[in-house]
């Protein structure tokens, strides 16, 4: 499955003390405080105990929490009040953990954040009816709003959920897929992780009382830049420096996972170099697999191509935060935030 590697908020606010634009970032410890507050006074029925603790659970897991804070940004944007996004921010809190419940059994994962996932803590049974509930419980936040809200709040996150949906099949196909093109790849990404992205903003936004193509230039904003926040884990992956780094580089070469950079590779590719992937792909010494790809891509340029692809994204992203019509200092957050994100080690 298509994994995330999220920034450490603690990262941005020691920024602050190195980097001119990173001061406005502060506010993320208010964001992170208030939406950890609120999950804490998050009340379930005490029955039937099997179902309700383990949603409670995962919620307490912890987390970046980066989508209820994009979801208030955008509002504070708009309305000046980040707290009138709460319900919004919580209800795509809520659902991103019921995302994460059903994509851990899927992965049969055993850990998540370090502890135990919640289908390994119970069972499969629970964790499927649990991660319903917290859908569910992610619905009735959003239905709080007022009703000339409602119809706007409703079809964006329907529509949200169902793309996360087909993300995540397309990911799981194309673990066994031959014929995974890079349009496919970058509609997966799109869709499994940067349209959430893009939706919290625009509930933000919505909630702000934004107008219509306001709020869809910040959607545009959300989803242009998970796209390149993922094509940039791709190329850390490979590249990172292994001491900042939060997960084994490599891994996705070990695993013979279809990221940008492979594709890429391959599409690239001339029949010896091709043959060379084919051998590597069931070489069994991991270390001398690594090098060996990491060549082959040096060879073909694809570090290169793969960071023009990613900034190409992220240039989208700021012309579509450049659209929107508010006074250039509201937008200051999120470009410090995007720039932040686009300039990671980790």
């Amino acid at each position: 499955m298509l994994q995330t590697n999220e920034p450490n908020w603690r990262e941005l606010v020691l920024m602050k003390k190195t980097n001119k634009n990173t001061e406005m970032l502060g506010q993320l410890d208010t964001y992170q405080n208030y939406i950890a507050n609120q999950i804490a006074n998050t009340q379930f029925p005490s029955e039937p105990n099997n179902l309700y603790t383990p949603a409670k659970y995962i919620l307490e897991l912890g987390g970046k929490r980066m989508r209820p804070i994009l979801s208030m940004m955008a509002c504070e944007m708009f309305s000046g009040k980040f707290e009138n996004a709460t319900n919004a921010a919580m209800g795509v809190e809520i659902f991103h953990n019921f995302t994460l419940v059903h994509d851990d059994m899927m992965d049969a994962a055993p850990l998540r954040r370090g502890k135990e996932t919640v289908h390994q803590k119970w069972n499969d049974r629970v964790g499927l009816l649990s991660g319903d509930v917290l859908m569910i419980e992610s619905y009735k936040r959003l239905a709080l709003y007022q009703p000339h809200l409602l119809p706007k709040l409703i079809k964006l996150y329907n529509d949200t959920a169902i793309e996360v949906c087909e993300g995540q099949q397309m990911d799981m196909d194309f673990e066994t897929s031959d014929s995974v093109s890079i349009d496919d790849y970058v509609k997966m990404i799109k869709l499994k992780t940067a349209v959430l992205l893009g939706c919290s903003l625009q509930l933000g936004a919505i909630v702000g009382e934004a107008c219509d193509q306001d709020a869809r230039d910040l959607y545009n904003f959300g989803t242009n830049l998970g796209i390149a926040f993922q094509l940039q884990d791709d190329i850390l992956d490979v590249y990172a420096d292994q001491s900042k780094f939060g997960k084994q580089v490599g891994g996705d070469i070990i695993a013979n996972k279809k990221t940008f950079l492979l594709l890429k590779a391959l599409e690239l590719s001339n029949e010896d170099q091709k043959k060379r992937f084919e051998q590597l792909f069931v070489e069994s010494d991991h270390e001398l697999k690594v090098r060996e790809v990491k060549k082959l891509y040096a060879e073909l340029n694809i570090k290169a191509i793969a960071e023009e692809q990613m900034n190409a994204f992220y240039a989208e992203a700021m012309a579509n935060l450049d659209a929107i019509r508010v006074d250039d200092t509201k937008k200051n957050p999120l470009r410090a935030l995007a720039m932040f994100l686009l300039n990671r080690e980790s």
